[in-house]
């Protein structure tokens, strides 16, 4: 199998980081991988072990995010690919549309990433990449099972939610699923983009063979003008669709109230200040 991962550099949610209006002061943050990437990395790295075949590891960042790649080959991957954002506006679709143009001539078998990154919360551009490169797609994954379509066959159907499309191929992911505190199961045909949830597996750290042995694997940076030079992507799909203008911290939190009185009064006492002060109701 042939597996690319999505990882993205992002900062140390547990340092302390200094916020400006352009957004966060790079000179003293730390930088780590985004933790729910180490869940796709490391289920890459499992799914390699059971099945043989390739971990392609893949950002979308400046050059210090090279850091981070290094990390991941140090890890297990075995092949690394950066993005140069240099020339890519801050928005997903310009982002997703340059990552797909990089993942397409690859054609792996499987695309893992994160459920969310953790320092802008958001998680749209694996899903944008899978509708560009039109694939299945299953979130929030905390288990992974490939399987060939006579194993699939095989389970009973009861509780199984399987897609139409999977009707000829010839291997399938089994997804257990995180539903708002429950779980479903899924079958999903190959290729397919799997996001991943805490819980999926429990993420290895680098070795000091690995981090050896990184230092030899290969770690290329693509630029935006050689995919739009080359005719790979075209040059109206990465300009920004939506742009932020403003980056403010939220207000200072105002100082509780007390509300006197028995729990009737009381009662009435917040409804009325709900209605009245915070214009809630």
């Amino acid at each position: 199998m042939k597996i690319v991962v999505l990882l993205k550099q992002t900062f140390d949610t547990e340092e302390k980081i200094v916020l400006t209006p352009s957004g966060v002061d790079e000179r003293d943050a730390k930088f780590v991988i985004n933790p729910y990437d180490e869940y796709a990395l490391e289920e890459a790295l499992r799914l390699r072990e059971q099945h043989g075949g390739a971990v392609i590891v893949l950002t979308c960042g400046p050059e210090r995010s090279q850091e981070a790649l290094r990390t991941a080959l140090a890890i297990g991957a075995d092949e690394a690919i950066r993005l140069d954002s240099a020339a890519l506006p801050d928005d997903s679709a310009s982002v997703a549309a340059a990552l797909a143009a990089v993942i397409g001539p690859l054609a792996p078998d499987l695309l893992l990433a994160g459920l969310f990154a953790v320092d802008s919360g958001a998680g749209s551009v694996a899903l944008q990449i899978a509708q560009q490169l039109r694939l299945p797609h299953a979130t929030s994954a905390v288990k992974v099972t490939i399987m060939t379509a006579g194993e699939l066959s095989s389970l009973p159907a009861d509780g199984l939610l399987s897609s139409p499309a999977a009707v000829n191929a010839e291997r399938y992911a089994l997804v257990e699923r995180d539903v708002e505190g429950d779980t479903e199961t899924v079958s999903i045909p190959l290729p397919a983009l799997i996001t991943a949830q805490q819980g999926l597996n429990e993420p290895r750290y680098p070795s000091l063979p690995g981090i050896m042995k990184a230092k030899r694997k290969p770690l290329r940076t693509v630029e935006l003008e050689e995919l739009t030079g080359s005719g790979v992507l075209a040059p109206e799909s990465v300009s920004a669709r939506t742009e932020r203008t403003q980056l403010l911290p939220p207000p200072p939190r105002a100082a509780g109230k007390r509300l006197p009185g028995a729990p009737a009064e009381q009662a009435a006492a917040l409804i009325s200040l709900l209605r009245e002060e915070a214009k809630l109701l």
